[in-house]
């Protein structure tokens, strides 16, 4: 781990935080090489924090081997000038092994994913957190998501009962449940926006005192997404306004036609922009050619 706490909390609460896709050549195997020229352009435009393996890194499609190989090419390749983070989830025993692989390799944090059960309680969703962060010497975000939803209370327990937890992601983006936690649990926590294509809820956000977020744009058009988040943070509202009109509202559009799109469509963004990460794996599906050709044109707006 190359970074403190303190330095950890300082990357985690301003600038733009990024998740670059996993790279796969045509045989479907984690391209070590293309990968590496992503985290390099990845740095090249400023990110604060690079998040590795995560939901648009296809976590779950991922093996032992597969993540081994991924924290290792991204610790050597980034050396240390931006924390490194990675996912981890499944079950205890398996989001505990992650943990420990990530931490071996140098990473500095650890995005704790929900677990993969249908419907979970809440007491069994802090006790599993816990778990998860009492088994490796490293910094943990809880990623709030999915089927493991956790409300302010709980939050506030599961902070407490674990001095490692340093951050919570909101990828729900229910702004007022959002808000409840982060004035009952205070600057305990750095509070991150995690909602797939998180832009359309950065004006939101920012309201409630959230003043970073996730970007998956980032992978294939990074000048637009720094040009979005300076205006946020600048107050520049026509900016921002023209940029969530033009790009953000039609991608999110064509993103919803179908589950997974969040990823697949950002995979064929990079193919688009000439930095090809492969086919995502089952189960997801890639776009069709119609859809292709439609963000195709969403991006020749943009650029």
């Amino acid at each position: 781990m190359a970074f403190s706490v303190e330095q950890m909390r300082s990357a985690l609460s301003d600038g733009l935080l990024s998740f670059p896709v996993t790279d796969f050549d045509a045989a479907g195997k984690f391209n070590a090489e293309t990968y590496k020229e992503r985290l390099e352009s990845f740095i090249k435009h400023g990110v604060s924090s690079i998040f590795i393996a995560g939901g648009t890194g296809e976590f779950f499609s991922l093996d032992e081997a597969d993540f081994r190989e991924i924290v290792e090419v991204s610790v050597a390749t980034v050396k240390g000038r931006v924390p490194v983070i990675a996912a981890a989830g499944r079950s205890v025993k398996d989001a505990s092994n992650f943990a420990k692989i990530a931490a071996d390799a140098g990473c500095d944090g650890i995005l704790l994913m929900p677990p993969f059960l249908t419907e979970c309680p809440e007491d069994g969703v802090v006790d599993y957190a816990s778990q998860v962060m009492q088994s490796a010497d490293i910094q943990f975000i809880y990623y709030n998501r999915g089927n493991g939803i956790l409300s302010a209370e709980s939050v506030k327990a599961l902070a407490a009962a674990n001095p490692n937890m340093v951050a919570l992601k909101d990828g729900v983006g229910n702004i007022a449940a959002l808000n409840d936690t982060i004035k009952t649990v205070g600057d305990r926590l750095v509070y991150i926006g995690g909602v797939p294509t998180a832009e359309i809820f950065a004006e939101a956000y920012l309201s409630i005192g959230v003043n970073t977020y996730s970007s998956a744009v980032f992978n294939f058009m990074p000048e637009m997404a720094n040009k979005f988040y300076k205006a946020l943070r600048a107050g520049d509202q026509t900016v921002v306004t023209t940029i969530i009109k033009d790009f953000f509202i039609p991608f999110c559009r064509l993103r919803d036609r179908k589950k997974g799109y969040a990823v697949s469509l950002i995979k064929a963004g990079a193919t688009l922009m000439g930095q090809t990460a492969g086919d995502v794996r089952a189960p997801l599906t890639m776009p069709t050619p119609g859809e292709v050709a439609e963000l195709d044109a969403i991006i020749k707006k943009n650029i």
